[in-house]
């Protein structure tokens, strides 16, 4: 979620095309088998969880931008962000009808109940809050919790000045991973201490707390990179999926169920053949991602998505070079 007239913030897109892959290599056995539970964990030992703090967090960020921008075009801005969270619940709705354990529909729930409401808080609250509700879903083992907590952390980032400086810190990030990096090897420990001795009462609060830190992790390891000779690369493999990720996210779907029921492929079945078929739709979508923004602005589902949030329609073709 990119606000109107604001620069793109080239890391959210590398974020966003990054997270948008684990989540199909994390789901796609999922949606093949209509969401059943398999009796091996998808993908081998590949994490169905990881991709949603990331995009979580990434969703608080593109709201409070937009929030930012709303609030300098129109006298309501918060009738802006109900359309849009709005929008978005329609089109989950309807996404769900394919694959029951999508996602968008929380993600709107989450921020008309979080999110909306935050926007009259100070923003010192609005991170109080975020700790409480991070630490409360930790504690239970995740939730719905989590991605409200995460949500109004994304959005503190966004009224504390540290996402206007995420393009120009690199000692930030790093020690942050460094610091994720020892707590996450604590908590392993820990979580062994309790394997060994029997006890697994608190188990789904170290897993979740592991799964969060090794989340944030990536998101170090990511903004890091983007300050090294590695940026141009990065920026060409995952921006164009994250500039499309609306858009991405929902035909990823669609080409899945297309490849298990009109190909035939068991892709539910077999591990091998899930991760083949999710490589083979990710670069069929990076490179239509890259031809489509090459003349539009966004991809076609985002356009149809800043329609329904602003009221009016917007420019979409790139203009002509003169």
């Amino acid at each position: 979620m990119t606000s109107p007239g604001r620069p793109r913030i080239a890391a959210l897109d590398v974020l966003r095309g990054f997270t948008l892959c684990e989540i199909l290599l994390a789901n796609i056995q999922l949606i093949a088998n209509d969401s059943t539970a398999l009796a091996t964990q998808p993908m081998g030992d590949w994490d169905p969880w990881l991709g949603l703090p990331i995009f979580s967090l990434l969703f608080g960020i593109g709201f409070s931008l937009l929030h930012d921008s709303a609030a300098h075009r129109v006298p309501r801005p918060w009738l802006v962000l109900l359309r849009r969270l709005l929008a978005l619940l329609a089109v989950g709705l309807v996404h769900m009808l394919l694959w029951p354990g999508e996602i968008l529909t929380r993600y709107a729930i989450a921020g008309i109940l979080a999110l909306l409401p935050s926007t009259w808080l100070p923003r010192w609250a609005v991170a109080g809050l975020s700790a409480l509700l991070v630490t409360a879903a930790v504690i239970s083992g995740g939730g719905p919790l989590l991605i409200a907590g995460l949500f109004l952390l994304g959005s503190a980032l966004v009224r504390y000045g540290v996402i206007e400086k995420i393009e120009t810190s690199t000692r930030g990030p790093l020690l942050l991973g460094l610091v994720f990096t020892a707590g996450l090897a604590a908590t392993l420990w820990v979580q062994a201490g309790m394997r060994a001795v029997g006890t697994t009462t608190y188990l789904p609060t170290t897993t979740t707390l592991a799964d969060l830190l090794l989340a944030g992790i990536y998101v170090c390891v990511l903004l890091t990179l983007l300050r090294t000779p590695l940026r141009p690369a990065l920026q060409f493999v995952f921006a164009p999926l994250g500039r499309m990720a609306l858009t991405d996210y929902l035909t990823a779907t669609l080409l899945v169920l297309a490849a298990g029921h009109l190909l035939g492929l068991p892709i539910g079945q077999s591990s091998s053949v899930a991760f083949q078929t999710a490589g083979a739709i990710l670069a069929a979508q990076w490179l239509f991602s890259t031809l489509w923004l090459r003349r539009y602005r966004q991809g076609p589902l985002e356009w149809l998505w800043r329609w329904a949030t602003w009221g009016h329609r917007s420019a979409l073709r790139v203009p002509a070079r003169p």
